[in-house]
This record gives C-alpha cells, structure tokens and sequence, in this order.
C-alpha cells in the first residue's frame, strides 16, 4: 500500500445495515466524530483528515498525547472526537472545534479513538488480518492509553448489542469488521456500517 505520508483511508459501503450476529466478525463502537489518520515518527506526530490533509496544529493536545510513543514510524486509523460527561462522543462539539482549524481557548478537548494499526515501525502491516492488526495496536498504546488516546475496543459480533448498547446510550452505532481481512483503501465489504436511527451524519470537512 501507498504511504504518503499516509493512505487513502478504508471505509464501509455507503449502504446501511441491520444489526447481525456472524462468526469471524467483531463489533466496535462507532464514535461520532471526525476520521483521521496519525503518523508518528520518533517525537513527531502528524494528524490528517480522511482527505489526507494535514491537520495536526488542529489538534495539537492529540499530537502531544501520541508523541511518547516509542520507535516509529507507526500510522494509525482512529476517529477525532470530542467526549460528554458520560464519554460519549458529541458530534456538535467536535464539528465546532474542527471549523476554528485551531486550538482556542476554552476549546472543547479532542481525544484520539485509535482502531487499526497500518504501519508498525516502518513495516507496512496492512496486509495482516484485523484480529493481528488490533492486537499489535493495543501492545503500541499500552504505555499511553487514556491519556488523550484510547484503544477501541472490540466485541463478538452479535446483533444484540445494537439493543443492548447503542439504543440505550444513544450512540452513533456500530462498525462490523471481519477479523481476517486485510486493511484495504476505498470502500470495502468488510466493514458494515449498523447506524441508529436519527443519529447525526458526519458531514466532509472542508476547507475555509
């Protein structure tokens, strides 16, 4: 895969889908929030947009937060968020703070959900199945998780969590990924977006 600096990002079809239980499959929260990739070199840390534009003096409490990070360079896959008093994230908080394209005072804090590891110490791992990709991202992040960065957890995919987690917590939804599949850019049939109904759409980022 092509790193320049960082991948054309994957995604799921643009299609929903009805909560499922299947064998082979996990499920992860989705956080509401913006996508983006991270690059960390060393002590150096750059943020991007799924557009692959530099964003990082957009964020800088998130490059801070991922440049202890040892060895490099690792990019990452995650979601810019900003979370409520319950953790959940707030979209409309998140949407304010990215159209400023700047820290600020009094500026919502930006955490970094991070859910897959494409390069791990300049090794291109995207060929890895997810289930190898997410244990090395959790190893990588031990050493800072909660700290502005957390790993996205994940669960057995069954289609009672969508009652039994996202309904009651109002979430987003989830994101089904097939354990065995490799990190591929462009839409992919192994990601499936199971969204709410009545949750906010992300809107693309643009440029002012």
């Amino acid at each position: 895969m092509k790193f320049d600096p960082v991948p054309e990002p994957m995604r799921a079809p643009q299609r929903p889908y009805k909560p499922f239980t299947a064998a082979g499959w996990i499920a992860e929260v989705k956080w509401d929030g913006f996508r983006g990739m991270a690059r960390i070199d060393g002590s150096a840390v750059r943020l991007f947009h799924k557009s692959r534009t530099d964003v990082t003096h957009c964020y800088p409490e998130v490059a801070r937060a991922l440049a202890p990070l040892a060895g490099g360079p690792h990019v990452l896959d995650g979601e810019f968020v900003v979370q409520d008093d319950l953790g959940r994230s707030d979209f409309n908080a998140m949407k304010q703070r990215a159209s400023r394209r700047r820290w600020y005072p009094g500026a919502p804090q930006v955490s970094y959900m991070a859910f897959d590891l494409l390069m791990l110490n300049g090794r291109d791992i995207t060929s890895w199945p997810l289930s190898e990709r997410k244990d090395a991202l959790s190893q990588l992040l031990t050493p800072i998780n909660g700290k502005g960065v957390l790993y996205v957890q994940h669960f057995p995919a069954e289609a009672e969590l969508f009652e039994q987690i996202v309904l009651p917590l109002k979430l987003e939804g989830l994101m089904m990924k097939k354990l065995d599949a490799p990190y591929t850019s462009g839409r992919s049939d192994n990601w499936r977006k199971v969204k709410r109904k009545g949750a906010v759409e992300p809107q693309r980022f643009k440029r002012r």
